[in-house]
């Protein structure tokens, strides 16, 4: 399965609607069992009405909102689908819930919230846009991560 690059510019809009800047996260409390099940059913248990953006065999994505925030939430069909999107969408830096083929996607606060809800792990996505107008060597050190 090969991601397209409109999935991953779907991403990179929704990331600017959510804004990219951390917040001071929250109390997270008790961390439940990782939920799964369909993109439906994970909008339900965080009380979100989603907005599908996408909704393709290997990927089913849709822009949420509920009173912790606005995040995208995102199911793939397989696991490998969903390590090559996030590899990619990462460079857009954020914060993400990954759960067992779905994830999250959103402001720190927002995915922190999230995650008592859902279960799951945090992973941080890398900023390219910091203000920095140059070099730096964060480029070379990102473009060799990779995860089979």
């Amino acid at each position: 399965m090969r991601l397209t690059r409109t999935g991953v510019a779907a991403l990179g809009a929704a990331l600017l609607l959510t804004g990219c800047a951390g917040g001071g996260g929250g109390d997270a409390g008790a961390v439940p069992e990782t939920a799964t099940g369909s993109l439906e059913h994970l909008a339900a248990e965080v009380r979100c009405e989603p907005d599908m953006q996408t909704d393709a065999d290997e990927l089913r994505q849709a822009i949420c909102e509920n009173d912790d925030g606005k995040f995208v939430l995102a199911t793939f069909a397989t696991d490998r689908g969903q390590r090559e999107w996030l590899n990619q969408a990462k460079d857009y830096g954020g914060s993400y819930l990954v759960g067992a083929k779905w994830v999250a996607v959103g402001e720190e606060e927002v995915v922190t919230a999230l995650r008592g809800r859902l279960g799951g792990t945090v992973e941080e996505g890398t900023s390219h846009h910091s203000g920095n107008s140059g070099g730096g060597g964060d480029e070379a050190t990102h473009s060799g991560h990779r995860s089979g």
